[in-house]
């Protein structure tokens, strides 16, 4: 009895993570419904160990690339000589004097 009601539970995880539901969120809907967690932890262990013999095993090794922009120089901007500060300063002064 209590193995057909824990594969219940298993196949309820499998159809509804297969929805694209968490198995987190799955298993506090049934915490909160009042299933026992001792059986809903029991239950995800199975699910995993099942969904896990069932995937399919890779034949190779995936080949990751990784591929970095180049770094491009940090061009500092040009700093405005003594005479083009002074220019900007009686440029700002005209302004605030026509206003």
């Amino acid at each position: 009895m209590m193995e057909s009601y824990i594969e219940q539970l298993v196949d309820y995880f499998k159809k509804n993570l297969a929805k694209g539901y968490t198995i987190e969120s799955l298993k506090w809907a049934l915490i909160n419904q009042g299933y026992s967690r001792t059986e809903v932890e029991r239950a995800i262990k199975l699910t995993n160990e099942e969904l896990a013999r069932e995937a399919p095993k890779l034949k190779e090794k995936p080949i990751i690339k990784v591929e970095r922009e180049p770094l491009l120089q940090e061009i500092e901007p040009e700093k405005p000589s003594f005479s083009d500060k002074i220019k900007y300063f009686f440029r700002g002064l005209r302004e605030i004097f026509r206003s």
